[in-house]
């Protein structure tokens, strides 16, 4: 009975030290970092993880992109319920998977009796411990899951973990961004070539009336036919097409879950196609008087782009104020770049 009170202690107190120590990681890796000129933010707490992405999806011959990824998009839909009983960054695995579904503990953090009973946790460190708060024996113990339950296709492992079609579209694509521009690319544009004439008229949450009484969804900005419009982000092309009350528009998506909404415009770059990767101050389309009607109804109103945001958390999407964004944007030094992204080879 002693021995095993001592070896409980014992675990409970290396519990304490690592919890610790991968507490002081995340905050000692949230110092702030210069962007540029004009925008400054924190890095991405995942920033201080790609080595571990890399090492264990190399390990297993997972791609470290998918594994960020699913941990970006975890972190994103969580719910308070999810966040309340993981309180750390990522996917979450549930106690009786991590621990092993016949074990009679089903928090157990002892990697060998884990082992013994099938767990998916690992210990990535040798201390006998697996951990789901550390982080490198969560990420770890994905790249295996994966490799096991995927085989020559992770995107059924992806389902496996959500059992959700968007969110395999979502990680799928968060994927790309970070094989193209790395897991924290930083910066924006403002939506309009400021070499134009232009004029912003912050009438978010006003009302409207065609096709029934509802609000304005996002910011107006005057400008002249065929005025470039620029992406704000760095995203991917999520639709693009007809809308009878946005005309010609275009959806961006970042790897934030962020969505970046363009309206009413006179035509698109001619290169740009869904999927397709974008980049701030990338040209995606120009500015028109479309929508209102039926395809190619212009002219009902004078020629603006229609600048929407929206956030995603997986159960709902609503829109929100773009005009502090923008008024910061507008501020900063802008590159208006007209040739698309050039993917990499995105081998793990």
């Amino acid at each position: 009975m002693r021995r095993t009170h001592s070896i409980t202690r014992r675990l409970r107190h290396a519990c304490l030290v690592k919890a610790v120590a991968c507490l002081l990681s995340v905050v000692c890796g949230m110092v702030p970092v210069r962007a540029n000129a004009a925008e400054h933010r924190n890095p991405h707490p995942q920033a201080q993880w790609l080595a571990l992405y890399q090492r264990y999806g190399q390990t297993y011959d997972v791609d470290w992109a998918v594994l960020a990824a699913i941990d970006r998009y975890a972190e994103l839909t969580k719910s308070k319920d999810a966040r309340e009983r993981a309180p750390y960054y990522g996917y979450a695995v549930d106690d009786p998977a991590w621990s092993g579904p016949s074990n009679p503990n089903p928090r157990d953090v002892f990697a060998p009796t884990i082992a013994l009973f099938g767990g998916l946790g690992q210990d990535a460190d040798g201390d006998r411990l697996a951990l789901p708060f550390d982080a490198a024996d969560r990420i770890k113990s994905l790249a295996r899951f994966i490799d096991e339950e995927a085989g020559e296709d992770e995107e059924q492992a992806v389902w496996t973990l959500f059992q959700d079609p968007v969110a395999v579209e979502r990680v799928r694509a968060f994927a790309r961004l970070f094989h193209a521009f790395g897991i924290d690319p930083q910066g924006h544009a403002f939506p309009i070539d400021k070499r134009y004439n232009y004029t912003i008229k912050h009438t978010f949450g006003a009302g409207r009336s065609y096709g029934g009484r509802r609000i304005h969804e996002g910011v107006d900005i005057f400008a002249d036919y065929g005025t470039p419009v620029l992406s704000c982000a760095y995203g991917y092309v999520e639709l693009m097409g007809w809308n009878r009350f946005g005309g010609w528009r275009i959806g961006i998506r970042d790897a934030n879950n962020t969505y970046y909404y363009y309206a009413h415009l006179s035509s698109y770059a001619k290169s740009l196609h869904v999927g397709d990767l974008v980049r701030p101050g990338q040209v995606i389309g120009y500015v028109g008087s479309t929508g209102y009607g039926p395809p190619g109804t212009a002219g009902k109103f004078p020629p603006h782009l229609h600048f929407g945001m929206y956030k995603d958390t997986g159960r709902r999407e609503w829109a929100f104020n773009p005009s502090p964004y923008l008024l910061q944007w507008q501020r900063q030094k802008q590159v208006v770049i007209r040739t698309p992204v050039q993917m990499a080879s995105s081998a793990s």
